[in-house]
């Protein structure tokens, strides 16, 4: 499973990197449309955060202070300093799940997000999940517009 997950996060974090990429306008990643209230580039930041919070820090014990504010209220940060953050969270995300064994996945994660308990394994299945429905938000809000 781990190995899956691994190709599935470098995947879509490439992915991610196409998105910005395909942006025609940089000045379009911090813009939204009706009733749409985050941009591209915050939902960039956002996923960014995300995964270095959980997978990098706290599964791989690499150093990050999260700035959730940040991510959702930021403005401006270039195009070229995303795709290197995101560079960066892929050499992590590897390393940090390379590091982790299949025993690792059925234990209880440390932290009850939901409420419950859940095991290291259906948090990274509910990380990946929550990563792609962003992806899918910055793809919309990218074609809607730069129609």
């Amino acid at each position: 499973m781990l190995k899956s997950l691994i190709e599935l996060f470098e995947r879509d974090l490439q992915r991610l990197q196409k998105e910005l990429e395909s942006f025609q306008s940089e000045e379009n990643l911090w813009k939204t449309t009706g009733v749409i209230t985050n941009s591209s580039g915050n939902l960039a930041l956002h996923l960014i955060g995300n995964i270095r919070t959980f997978v990098c820090n706290d599964m791989g014990g690499f150093d990050y202070t999260r700035d959730r504010d940040f991510e959702f209220n930021g403005k401006g940060v270039s195009r070229d300093k995303m795709l290197e953050e995101i560079d960066l969270v892929i050499k992590q995300v590897t390393s940090s799940l390379e590091g982790l064994s299949d025993q690792k996945l059925d234990e209880l994660y440390p932290d009850e997000k939901f409420g419950r308990p859940m095991t290291y394994a259906f948090f990274l299945n509910h990380l990946y999940g929550h990563f792609n429905y962003h992806l899918g938000q910055i793809n919309y809000l990218r074609r809607a517009l730069e129609a």
